[in-house]
């Protein structure tokens, strides 16, 4: 085997030892690491030089690094307001959570089995939000305010026009107080559906029938607090919907929007304890009324019973995820922020319904204090009626005197054409309204003045928070921090995680999340900057989101960069967004089909749909390969109108197909570019590139291949590089000069996007280098290529390259034994020897696709092994009659500490082959599943998305 040299971070990366090493290629029967490589990835796409990327740093030298990048961040007090606001993240949770691998490595439930903890805590979080918004059902999160809002209106247009015949009804009313970033959003999506936004104010909007729906602000972006409720009646007596974005710490003291007439309620925790990060990640969120449930986007956590009877939690309506409906999806949604939304949740359960409302109150207050004391000033302010922001009108001369004192005391107001905008939050004390008060007092060039003492609202009686919430007992209980600890670590051990063993799944990349690059992302010069603030004051996160994107268009092979979506589906969303403003620049607005083959993921149909664009799907040929012959027919019938090809690279089924560089250059011969889906990038860095292979843009997951933690299901980055032909149409912003000079609209409502977590992935380069990345690659395939080869003795792999090697993950056919088992009775069972499933059933039924990653040492792939050889071993006992067909260790799976203890064992097998059925789970590898196998028909007939009542624990 070639020796090289590693980086001290990379060796402890990748799992495999040097003589681990040397052991697993001789059983793949390769020389070397170079040779296998040679097997696997195609002559003609290989780089032929190294990647120009910095040599890798220590941990130290990393640290000292990024506290230097730091320290040109500026961390002002902020009163910008508008949708980012100041907060405090309890101790307890920022320690026990957030910075605990126990919750942030977590996988997205689908196994709800082994997911019961972070389910819950989801549970939590969906009360939270049906309570404070009054509306009945509510989701496991989106991605941010202004996507939320977009997936509100793309919503009630589907719902509006299902039914009708002829053309469709397209104008959404959008009230002129609505956040401006969140109108720049809603434009982006509304447009390539045909969606006519008109913008106004509420009180003079006349509804007729030409209307689907409507979107107030509650409070406005100015801070205003308005009565909708009449309005909300007139839109619904002419047919339409009524979305409103709201402000939960204001829900602490206004009346729920559900209660007085919305349909749909949506917007960001981000006030609830989450750093603002200069934009994200945050938790979007979203309720409506039930009679949505089937076309609501994103996933809902519901309640069900286990095999046992027992109560469980799990995903409810799996199959309304929108991205299985493929080209009929009306979302793309495929993803979340849980880690984010099971912290906002906490939040409001380490606070409970007095907290919060005290905090509301207090805030309020200090609105009402300002409000009074500028008002003897001579300086009045516009909203008559507000929770915590004041819009005082000023010219630019005024406006200019106002900053200057601001910034010298190291503050930050909102600037707007005509108005300053100052907004209070939970970290304000009465020095900081002082502050305030003396800023305008210099700039009016008045006397000295008192912070007045008094007890006005500036909240009007009808809307006045009325109705309770938060009286579940969950809310109640732990007040203490030992409580609130012993809570959080309760749910921890009802989940499964890296913690505990490998998480093999393919397309999703649970690789090592290093602590030393999640170590700053709490640190307050990198968590307390607003997205809005002066960009002279952000200059270090400005340095480290550029050079990121240098590094990730050297990785790609492509010239420009954006980070702005907030997931990998928002990242093709955004790419096909880029190649439609090409073709419709150059009057190509014709171009509007998509090739998609059919082993894409289902997002990828989604995303072209969302994009204005028309599916036609491509066939893959018995080895699983695009067919390239039905690829050329297509793409010639459809010459004048290709858009695009969407392609993953290597394959969906972990092939590195010989014939991509012909594929890419049919679609470019018909007119159309090609976007790579850049899931399983993770295989290319430092041997080949999206550019080189012939793509024009891809979007990159930065929770998979540049180790970002999952965090059970988001936080995720998507951010897109493109070529020359495309840099020009990147993302622009309302408040930022991002983008390209022809730039779309905004696909996310910051920005950079998620960029408080942009750090993560910038150390994992700094860390390895050039040669460190190159080696991880060269790790993900030797893991994978090594089960495949061992797991071969025992199971059918379907698809193999050229020279019969996977690329770093493979699939492993379960159909041969289904009239005895079914792949998911594997998934169960592979829990009671202390494994999460791999990609149960995709991109082929009945199947498994197994992608280990470099992280996971020789040790740790072998205790797989033995689980599925074992399980082998078990279906054939099943085959020969030695099990029963139906009672046994498979069927019956998984098996819980309760169902082991029992006085009553009502099965054919023993206790011992149920529970311990290999002897690595006796030094400390078992994890008992808290519940039994659920059922997920039941929950899907009784859906219920709340905490339940305390006397259900007790039924």
């Amino acid at each position: 085997m070639t020796s090289f040299s590693s980086s001290a971070f990379a060796k402890r990366h990748n799992g495999p030892l040097p003589a681990e090493t040397r052991q697993m290629l001789e059983i793949v029967g390769a020389s070397s690491l170079e040779e296998l490589i040679e097997q696997i990835i195609p002559a003609d796409i290989r780089l032929q030089r190294e990647l120009s990327l910095p040599e890798p740093l220590t941990e130290g030298e990393y640290l000292k690094h990024l506290r230097s990048l730091a320290g040109k961040n500026q961390v002002f007090k902020s009163h910008i307001g508008q949708g980012y606001y100041e907060t405090q993240m309890p101790a307890v949770i920022q320690r026990n959570i957030l910075e605990n691998p126990g919750w942030y490595t977590q996988y997205t439930p689908y196994q709800a089995e082994i997911a019961q903890g972070r389910l819950e805590a989801l549970m939590v979080y969906q009360t939270m939000l049906i309570d404070l918004t009054g509306l009945p059902l509510a989701n496991a999160s989106l991605l941010d305010e202004g996507t939320a809002a977009a997936e509100a209106m793309l919503m009630f247009y589907h719902l509006k026009n299902k039914r009708v015949k002829g053309e469709p009804i397209r104008r959404f009313f959008v009230d002129e107080g609505v956040f401006p970033q969140t109108v720049e959003v809603l434009s982006m999506r509304a447009e390539p559906q045909g969606i006519e936004i008109v913008q106004g104010k509420w009180q003079e909007f006349e509804p007729d029938a030409s209307f689907f729906g409507a979107l107030l602000q509650y409070p406005n972006a100015r801070g205003s607090v308005e009565a909708y409720g009449a309005f909300a009646q007139k839109v619904k007596e002419a047919g339409a919907y009524v979305a409103v974005a709201t402000d939960l710490m204001a829900l602490t003291l206004l009346e729920a929007p559900g209660h007085w007439g919305a349909d749909v309620a949506v917007g960001s925790t981000q006030r609830f304890g989450l750093p603002m990060f200069f934009g994200g990640p945050h938790a979007g969120f979203f309720t409506c009324k039930e009679a949505f449930k089937r076309q609501m986007p994103g996933r809902i956590i519901g309640l069900t019973v286990d095999a046992q009877g027992k109560q469980a939690y799990r995903m409810a309506l799996q199959t309304r995820e929108q991205h299985i409906r493929r080209e009929k999806a009306t979302s793309n949604i495929c993803t979340a922020q849980a880690l984010l939304a099971i912290l906002s949740g906490m939040y409001a359960v380490w606070h409970g319904p007095e907290g919060l409302r005290q905090m509301g109150e207090r805030i309020h207050s200090m609105a009402v204090r300002l409000n009074e004391g500028l008002k003897t000033l001579g300086v009045e302010q516009e909203n008559e009626h507000f929770f915590d922001t004041l819009s005082i009108p000023m010219s630019d001369e005024q406006q200019q005197t106002v900053r200057r004192f601001a910034e010298a005391e190291k503050i930050n107001l909102f600037y707007a054409k005509g108005r300053i905008c100052v907004s209070m939050n939970e970290t304000d004390s009465e020095e900081d309204v002082k502050k305030l008060l003396n800023i305008f007092t210099q700039a009016v060039n008045a006397t000295e003045t008192n912070l007045p003492e008094t007890e006005k609202k500036a909240i009007p009686e009808a809307l006045r928070r009325q109705s309770e919430y938060l009286t579940h007992p969950v809310f109640n209980e732990y007040r203490s921090e030992t409580e609130m600890m012993r809570y959080i670590k309760r749910l921890e051990q009802r989940d499964l995680s890296l913690m505990q063993s490998m998480i093999p799944l393919g397309s999703c990349t649970m690789k090592l999340n290093a602590a030393v690059e999640l170590l700053p992302v709490t640190w307050p010069e990198w968590a307390n900057i607003h997205p809005f603030a002066p960009e002279e004051q952000t200059q270090g996160y400005r340095e480290m989101i550029g050079t990121l994107g240098d590094y990730l268009t050297e990785i790609t092979g492509f010239s420009a960069c954006s980070f702005q979506p907030n997931s990998g589906a928002q990242g093709e969303f955004t790419g096909l967004l880029c190649i439609r403003a090409y073709h419709r620049d150059r009057g190509d607005e014709q171009r509007n089909v998509a090739l998609i083959p059919s082993s894409a993921h289902g997002t990828n149909p989604a995303s072209a749909v969302m994009a204005g664009m028309k599916v036609v799907v491509v066939q893959c040929d018995a080895s699983g390969d695009i067919d390239v012959d039905d690829l050329r027919a297509k793409a010639t019938e459809y010459a004048e109108h290709l858009a695009a090809l969407m392609v993953t690279y290597p394959s969906t089924h972990g092939i590195f197909e010989q014939r991509i560089r012909e594929i890419c250059e049919i679609v470019h011969e018909n007119g159309g570019l090609v976007y790579m889906d850049g899931a399983n990038m993770n295989a290319q860095v430092g041997f080949t590139s999206p550019g080189m292979i012939g793509a024009d843009v891809c979007h990159l997951n930065l929770h998979k291949t540049f180790a970002i933690p999952h965090g059970g299901g988001g936080p995720g980055v998507g951010p897109i590089c493109v070529n020359d032909k495309l840099a020009p149409y990147l993302p622009g912003h309302i408040y930022r000069k991002v983008g390209g000079e022809k730039a779309i609209h905004s696909v996310s409502s910051a920005p950079y996007g998620s960029a408080g977590i942009l750090a993560i992935s910038y150390g994992y380069i700094r860390l390895m280098g050039a040669e460190g990345l190159k080696q991880a690659t060269m790790y993900a395939m030797l893991n994978a290529n090594y089960l495949r080869t061992r797991l071969a003795e025992a199971y059918e792999i379907l698809y193999a390259g050229e020279h019969g090697r996977c690329a770093h993950e493979f699939i492993l056919n379960l159909q041969p034994f289904h009239s005895l088992v079914t792949a998911e009775d594997v998934a169960k069972r592979l829990m009671d020897y202390g494994f999460h499933a791999p990609t149960v059933s995709f991109p082929v039924h009945d199947t498994f696709m197994i992608e280990p990653t470099e992280s996971e040492s020789k040790r740790e792939l072998d205790r797989f092994c033995e689980a599925l050889l074992k399980i082998r071993e078990e279906i054939d006992e099943i085959a020969k009659g030695e099990a029963d067909a139906e009672d046994n260790v498979l069927r019956r799976a998984p098996h819980t500490v309760e169902m082991a203890t029992s006085d009553d064992w009502p099965h054919a097998y023993s206790r011992e082959k149920a529970v311990w059925p290999a002897a690595y789970l006796r030094e400390g590898h078992k994890f008992w599943p808290p519940v039994a196998r659920v059922n997920n028909a039941y929950g899907d007939r009784n859906l219920v998305c709340a905490c339940p009542p305390l006397e259900t624990y007790a039924e």
